[in-house]
């Protein structure tokens, strides 16, 4: 495979528009299918980081799942719009133009690409506990300020996980959140929110 640098300079990898000095916070995953839980933690991430903007990442397929079952991106991100319906939430496949479907190489990308821009990685407790298992997960602590989210049966699970355990120094207070896009990183802040049972895995299970 080709080093994801080939095509970072390409015209044909298309992320959203964005301005300098700007805040966007990335929320990446197969959304397979998005629901009210990714609009929601959205909506808290625009409020209590005050972002300009959230992106979501629709990514062609999460290199540690099965595939099977997984819709095709065309008509992921098509939901996606419909149930994002926010004018500050962009709905985005470009992950598919680079040759990588690891997080560590995209965000490399979105930090070569963007350099004036400010951007947070959003993610759920349950990725947390999990984010290990990630190929560079190590690196991309050290790419982008991270901001994790309650789910319910998490906290415990992702606070004692091995990531956060190897980042606690990192580990910001909730008094900085608004201050969170502008930290070096590594930075990281567990933020609590009303909690949803929505996921898409048992979304999936309930269409059988």
């Amino acid at each position: 495979m080709p080093s994801p640098s080939t095509n970072f300079g390409s015209l044909t990898v298309r992320p959203p528009q964005t301005a300098s000095g700007q805040r966007i916070g990335i929320l990446g995953g197969s959304f397979n299918p998005p629901h009210e839980g990714h609009r929601n933690l959205s909506l808290m991430a625009l409020k209590t980081l005050e972002l300009d903007r959230i992106w979501w990442l629709v990514t062609p397929g999460n290199p540690i799942k099965s595939h099977d079952g997984l819709v095709s991106l065309k008509e992921r991100l098509k939901t996606c719009e419909a149930v994002s319906a926010h004018p500050k939430i962009d709905v985005t496949g470009f992950e598919a133009a680079l040759p990588t479907n690891y997080t560590a190489d995209t965000l490399r990308f979105l930090k070569m690409r963007f350099r004036n821009v400010d951007f947070v990685w959003l993610m759920g407790a349950d990725n947390l506990a999990s984010f290990h298992k990630w190929q560079k997960w190590r690196t991309i602590f050290h790419t982008l300020p991270i901001a994790v989210f309650d789910r319910p049966g998490y906290r415990l699970k992702a606070l004692s996980s091995p990531a956060a355990q190897t980042f606690q120094k990192a580990r910001v207070t909730n008094g900085h959140s608004i201050r969170l896009a502008h930290l070096a990183p590594p930075a990281w802040q567990f933020i609590t929110m009303p909690l949803s049972h929505l996921s898409s895995t048992e979304l999936r299970k309930n269409s059988f």
